[in-house]
């Protein structure tokens, strides 16, 4: 067996290989991060060893600088293993006590590392999960910078008309941006003619703000302690431009990820309070549930399951969650979670029973989460619907522990 170790750059990439004997075939072999260099990976390997079948490839998980020299290596048939970069970390740790890193020393110890047999393969992902997950993550980072000019616009809204935010629900409803992006002072709101100020108030509402409410704003805006700054209105048009384009994004993306939810038809939509968002991101971290022999196993991927600290006599009694798994599972189904409790007789009446034990929210929620998980785990692996015996659910579990 030939065990290959590579150490993911951006531009170049660093590999070495050695045999089942200790034998080093290749010490260090540099190639770029483009198809000839990946090409001299593969004749080089292919120098060893006529089949595949014999060769281990092991990389770290980088994120997307390793997305293509993955792809490449999957489409020629090698045997891949991602590790964890914080594995490999913890694994040099454990062998000396120098501080060194070196991209050949990593490419290295990810070889030594799959000579032991505890890795699981890599599997590849079907097409839409693969589609999913890049929809997921970028409408994540979507939402993630659209709260961010939120908050500005609020502390705009602050600055210029201080009262507003006490009569509507909120400043970054669609009325409320409508009128600051066309009156974005209280000058010009308070000369505005009252009738133009309820139609464009009524057609942005859905006809929920009326004469009474414009008459209202109007009012307010004539004794408004805001500044009138030529300035600070220019900013906040510019930041309402930026969030409603932002939501149009918003709007394309979710769009394309309940088209590719609606072809996989998963069992977890059945699932009560599970939106077609959610259910995205739970499926697309998840992956092939394949991979998770368990339960725990997934719950230890997200990140929910909670630390341990025991030393002689000592048993530790505050344990918090440990949050390595995947940051993207672990917001999707604490979303789930409490969606699901507001929308499922079963799940409320658990959460409402870890509430009455003295539980923090936060604790009981995520308690429900990794209830959560092991109905999720159920579905995916029978393809059965919600909701489910917990009699069948027990003894699934019982058999996959």
């Amino acid at each position: 067996m030939i065990y290959v170790g590579i150490d993911v750059a951006k531009d170049k990439h660093d590999c070495f290989a050695m045999n089942s004997d200790g034998e080093i075939l290749i010490e260090k072999l540099t190639i770029t991060n483009n198809l000839d260099g990946f090409e001299t990976l593969y004749n080089s390997l292919m120098n060893f060893s006529d089949s595949l079948d014999n060769i281990k490839v092991g990389l770290e998980a980088t994120g997307h600088y390793s997305n293509n020299i993955l792809n490449f290596l999957t489409e020629k048939g090698f045997n891949i293993y991602l590790i964890n970069p914080l594995q490999t970390n913890l694994y040099v740790k454990g062998q000396s006590l120098r501080k060194t890193k070196t991209d050949k020393l990593d490419a290295h110890v990810i070889a030594t590392m799959l000579v032991s047999d505890n890795l699981k393969p890599y599997i590849p992902v079907s097409y839409h999960i693969s589609e999913l997950k890049s929809l997921t993550r970028h409408r994540f980072r979507l939402v993630k910078e659209n709260s961010k000019f939120k908050t500005s616009l609020v502390r705009l809204v602050d600055i210029v008309f201080p009262e507003l935010p006490k009569i509507v629900s909120s400043v970054a409803q669609k009325s409320c941006l409508a009128l600051l992006y066309e009156l974005p002072s209280t000058k010009d709101i308070a000369e505005c003619n009252l009738t133009h100020l309820t139609h464009l108030l009524s057609d942005n509402s859905n006809k929920k703000f009326d004469r009474e409410k414009a008459l209202q704003i109007r009012d307010l805006a004539r004794k408004s302690i805001g500044l009138n700054s030529n300035s600070v209105s220019f900013e906040l048009k510019q930041t309402i431009n930026i969030i409603q384009f932002i939501q149009e994004q918003l709007d394309d993306v979710e769009k394309r990820i309940k088209e590719i939810l609606k072809e996989i038809n998963s069992p977890i939509l059945t699932i009560p309070g599970i939106s077609f968002k959610t259910a995205g991101s739970i499926l697309a971290e998840i992956g092939d549930i394949s991979r998770f022999d368990s339960p725990a196993k997934l719950l230890a991927f997200a990140g929910l399951d909670p630390s341990m600290y025991q030393s002689g006599k000592f048993f530790s009694t505050h344990s918090v969650m440990v949050k390595r798994g995947s940051k993207y599972l672990r917001f999707a189904l604490m979303t789930a979670a409490r969606m699901v409790c507001l929308n499922d007789a079963t799940f409320c009446a658990f959460k409402d029973r870890k509430m009455a034990e003295g539980k923090h929210y936060m604790v009981t929620m995520g308690h429900v989460a990794k209830k959560l998980v092991r109905v999720i785990y159920y579905l995916l692996k029978t393809n059965n619907v919600y909701p489910v015996s917990y009699t069948h659910l027990r003894a699934h579990e019982t058999k996959a522990n």
